[in-house]
């Protein structure tokens, strides 16, 4: 599980600190307007669209961990890569192809976890995982902005991507697909765990391919639900730090601390939430309440923003917690859903319209920002993105468990 974080840590740390770069004055650097600046931050999601499946299908029939070592390389390369193109429709191809790089690595973990732990520990191991975005975005918040500060947004970006290159040859040598190619663990502990993983499977529904799986309601469901999430949780993402820097006089070392608070809530909401979802196998009960929160705090700092910067920055707070939240038990539900010849299929089914969330919520909310000349308007767009997403899921019929997990 630290490698996993690190690994999921460091993907985010080259995905988000494109929104300090351009906090900090990108474009005006290489002169071009606010709408294309708006699209170079989206372009991310349109690679990020493309090579889910495939990658998960490859991580599924051959190695995830193989898998996630090229994307280490490959992200940290495009990532530096960011910090040193001059050519707009250069950097244009880079976002894209970071994106395509960075696709591959959340379907792979999820995988990867599922052939690790069981259906009473997937939530916290879920968690874990996703931890690495918000711990990451905190601490990637305040030393991004001094980075900034000290050598500028180009040398900024060139040093964070160098972490991912070192990084994949540590991930390599360590970190194993299944539990019986783990030297450290003993044969009856493997044998013991496979049982349980093989039990689990028995109470699911038997599905020939990812084409079946579309006939299966919840996958759609899901797959609406994780879009309109997605507009809320990146368009705060890529544009919390401009957001604000607008309402706010200080500098851009004070712009990343107050970018960090809102992260170090979501920190502590998503291990609560994660623990809480394990101990009753429930999963819908733990996502859609604090979606909801969160489209409605969203909502209160949209109603607020001109008129009190520091009561709309707390309803950020709130917001960004609430979203955070139910990631554990919401990449809970796929595998508890589905058998696993096509589960991680699915769940890269399920991110990828979450990346085609995250492109109109990143090119979105920028837009607005930039034709109206305030945030308010993207605030907007995201609680009721967020508020869908909360109602969609009481749409969904909950997983049951297992009856062999039930008897035990």
């Amino acid at each position: 599980m630290p490698a996993v974080f690190i690994t999921y840590s460091l993907a985010y740390l080259d995905r988000t600190n494109y929104g300090f770069g351009a906090a900090a004055g990108m474009a005006q650097t290489l002169h071009i307007s606010a709408q294309r600046n708006a699209l170079l931050g989206s372009l991310f999601f349109l690679g990020y669209f493309l090579f889910q499946i495939p990658g998960a299908a490859y991580a599924r029939k051959k190695s995830a961990t193989r898998l996630v070592f090229m994307a280490l390389l490959s992200w940290g390369f495009l990532a530096g890569g960011t910090g040193i193109i001059k050519q707009y429709w250069l950097l244009a191809i880079d976002r894209t192809l970071l994106g395509v790089a960075e696709s591959l690595i959340l379907p792979a973990m999820l995988i990867l976890l599922s052939d690790w732990f069981t259906r009473s520990e997937r939530s916290r191991a879920n968690a874990i995982l996703i931890l690495g975005n918000p711990v990451t975005v905190t601490w990637m918040s305040a030393v991004t902005g001094y980075l900034i500060k000290a050598f500028g947004w180009q040398w900024t970006f060139i040093l964070e991507g160098i972490p991912s290159i070192l990084w994949a040859f540590v991930w390599i040598s360590i970190v194993r697909d299944r539990p019986e190619q783990a030297s450290w663990l003993d044969k009856e502990s493997c044998e013991q765990l496979s049982r349980e993983l093989d039990n689990e499977q028995k109470g699911l529904p038997r599905i020939a391919n990812l084409a079946a799986t579309l006939r299966q309601p919840g996958v759609l469901i899901l797959c609406a639900q994780y879009f309109f999430w997605s507009i809320g949780i990146y368009g705060l993402v890529l544009w919390l730090p401009s957001i604000i820097r607008a309402g706010s006089s200080k500098g851009m070392g004070v712009v990343g601390l107050l970018s960090a608070v809102p992260y170090a809530l979501a920190v502590i909401m998503m291990l609560v939430v994660a623990y809480f979802s394990d101990r009753t196998l429930n999963r819908k009960r733990f996502v859609a309440p604090f979606l909801l929160l969160s489209g409605v705090t969203f909502f209160g700092s949209f109603m607020v923003a001109d008129s009190n910067y520091w009561l709309s920055y707390a309803f950020l707070i709130v917001a960004c917690g609430g979203m955070y939240a139910p990631y554990g038990p919401f990449w809970s539900i796929v595998p508890e859903m589905l058998p696993k010849n096509v589960a991680g299929e699915a769940i890269a089914l399920v991110n990828s319209f979450g990346a085609l969330g995250g492109f109109l919520g990143a090119w979105g909310v920028g837009q607005l920002t930039a034709i109206t000349g305030s945030s308010r308007a993207g605030f907007f767009a995201m609680s009721m993105g967020l508020m869908l997403s909360g109602g969609l899921m009481y749409c969904l019929k909950p997983a049951e468990p297992a009856q062999e997990t039930q008897a035990a």
